[in-house]
Formats: structure tokens, sequence, C-alpha cells
């Protein structure tokens, strides 16, 4: 009988992604970004083991929108007190912090269980196309519609 192979934590291989948020809208980006921390495109792929890879996003100040999104998307956050919602529409989030719109987008892709904040630790954005992750040597993503299947 053979047995059923099961990814041990020594035995990951996490590889270095770079996408640059120029090329696809927000929700393509977030959807690839989010395969790529879940490790879904790797043939030892555990749901129950964090085997993702690492991904670095840059130029999230050129983030492509479309359709009314600008004016109409709001984000909303909470004080703890009576009365303490705050909204801001995806304009101002993006002059505020252009980098939270891309990592609340990844973040709802993603599932919420324990291994959530593993997975977002491996998500570096910045808002220019400058990063402090060139010594990894990070594989550049072109993302077109084929890929993101």
């Amino acid at each position: 009988m053979s047995k059923t192979y099961s990814i041990k934590p020594t035995d990951i291989n996490r590889v270095w992604y770079e996408i640059d948020a120029r090329e696809a809208s927000l929700g393509r980006i977030a959807s690839i970004t989010a395969k790529l921390l879940l490790g879904k495109g790797k043939p030892q792929f555990s749901s129950h083991i964090d085997c993702g890879d690492y991904v670095v996003i840059t130029n999230a100040d050129r983030l492509k929108i479309t359709g009314k999104k600008l004016s109409q998307k709001l984000y909303y956050r909470h004080s703890g007190y009576p009365s303490g919602l705050h909204s801001r529409t995806l304009s101002d989030q993006l002059s505020y912090d252009s980098t939270q719109v891309i990592i609340k987008a990844v973040r709802g892709m993603l599932p919420n269980n324990k291994l959530l904040k593993q997975r977002l630790a491996r998500l570096k954005v910045y808002s220019g196309s400058e990063h402090v992750h060139t010594a990894q040597q990070p594989t550049k993503i072109i993302i077109t519609k084929e890929n993101n299947t």
C-alpha cells in the first residue's frame, strides 16, 4: 500500500515574486497574490500547512481602478466608541495610504484561519517602484487575463 504524502514544515521551499500594480486592476492583482501566498500552484500544497511564497507588490500609488469605484467604494473603520464608525472613499484611501488598499483586498481573498497572519506577513507592498528586497531576486510576474484562472 502506498501512503499519502504530507509536506513537513522543513520541506517548504519559498520563492519571491514581484508584481507591478500598474499592469492590472485591483481584483486581478489581489486574486493572483492570494494564490501565491496560499501556495495553491505548488504540487505539494497542503491546506493545513503554510507553504506559500513571498510576494512584493510595487507601484501601489498607480493602481488601476475600473468603473465608479473611486467614488462609490467605501472603507470603514470603527473607534470602538458609540457612533465611532468612520468611512473613506477609495480615492481618499489611495491618497492617504495606497498600500492598505491592496493589503485589504488580498486579506479578503485569503481564508480566515490561524495561518492568515503568517501569510499576510509575507506580503510586502510599496507605493513606489523601489523596494528593499532586491537581494532576494524576486521573479517578476506579468499579469494577463490568462494567468488569473
